[in-house]
């Protein structure tokens, strides 16, 4: 044993050990989405099995030097937050009531490839919804809610981002947003972000939905911009500080919906998010109320001239 090259052996060890917990733990959603995330696991556990191997099996010990030996340490390092990172973005899986809202039977027609999920309404629909998800949040965790915004008689479309982080396909609404009917982009948490990010460089949305988040940029002179946030008392992420610091980024009429009781997660349905808050109501009455505020915009559009 006195050949092992331990510097390769545990950083293997550890890029190996990452995909097969998040494998076992998140497989469903790894197979249903965008693919980037499970191609990196993929590698990291080639790279991890080729290290763990090479290092088991050397019959020399590593060449002296200073810097050799500083290089190994930081391939080391390296590779150990490689492993970090990618265990980091683990998602938060869609619980089986949104799985099962997915695949019902309805007068919604729902279409999940791994680009992205749309619901289409059985008529043709009066307005259309782009809503981006939450940061390391399964997309099809907000099934349950899309399909009600969408049994009322409105298009939603939930992209599928690289890694599940929306700021890195801020332009994805360019796909589906026509000037056949309105559109309203929107997202929850940092998916919000994204949306109006894209509203702020996008004049061909006619409106902009948060869910539990605020912008970023500032659209208070975006008077063509019919805009909605509605959010949760309870929230332990987008607070109601958060979102009242913020209102002077949008436009003074500005239609703010807080869900008493309500509380980050219940914007999805992916299970408990650690740091969220603690709610003083059901998932059921919040997202009733969440789709109510999300149909009341589109209904506005709809009306529009």
């Amino acid at each position: 044993m006195a050949g092992v090259r331990w510097l390769r052996v545990v950083p293997g060890s550890v890029l190996v050990l990452v995909p097969v917990v998040v494998a076992a733990t998140t497989w469903s959603a790894l197979v249903a989405n965008h693919p980037l995330y499970p191609l990196l696991l993929l590698a990291a556990l080639l790279v991890g099995l080729w290290l763990v191997v090479s290092g088991a099996r050397a019959d020399t010990p590593p060449k002296p030097g200073a810097i050799r030996t500083i290089l190994r340490w930081a391939a080391a390092a390296g590779a150990i937050g490689l492993a970090a990172m990618l265990f980091w973005l683990k998602p938060f899986v869609a619980t089986p009531v949104a799985l099962d809202a997915l695949n019902a039977d309805g007068p919604v027609t729902v279409t999940d490839t791994r680009s992205e999920t749309t619901y289409e309404p059985a008529a043709p629909p009066k307005a259309g919804l782009v809503m981006y998800p939450g940061a390391r949040v399964d997309p099809r965790a907000y099934a349950v809610l899309a399909t009600a915004v969408a049994e009322q008689g409105y298009l939603v479309v939930v992209p599928k981002c690289p890694l599940d982080l929306e700021l890195l396909c801020i332009d994805a609404a360019d796909e589906y947003v026509t000037d056949e009917i309105p559109w309203a982009v929107g997202g929850h948490s940092l998916g919000g972000v994204a949306a109006s990010n894209y509203a702020d460089t996008h004049d061909t949305v006619d409106g902009l939905v948060f869910w539990a988040a605020y912008p970023v940029a500032d659209l208070s002179d975006r008077d063509d911009l019919v805009v909605a946030s509605i959010s949760g008392s309870e929230d332990g992420f987008s607070t109601p500080q958060d979102i009242a610091d913020r209102k002077d980024l949008l436009p003074a009429d500005t239609t703010y919906t807080e869900i008493e009781g309500a509380i980050h997660a219940f914007f999805g349905d992916y299970g408990d998010q650690p740091g969220d808050g603690t709610p003083t109501i059901s998932r059921e009455e919040a997202q009733a109320q969440i789709v109510e505020a999300t149909v009341a915009l589109l209904e506005s559009l709809a009306a529009a001239p």
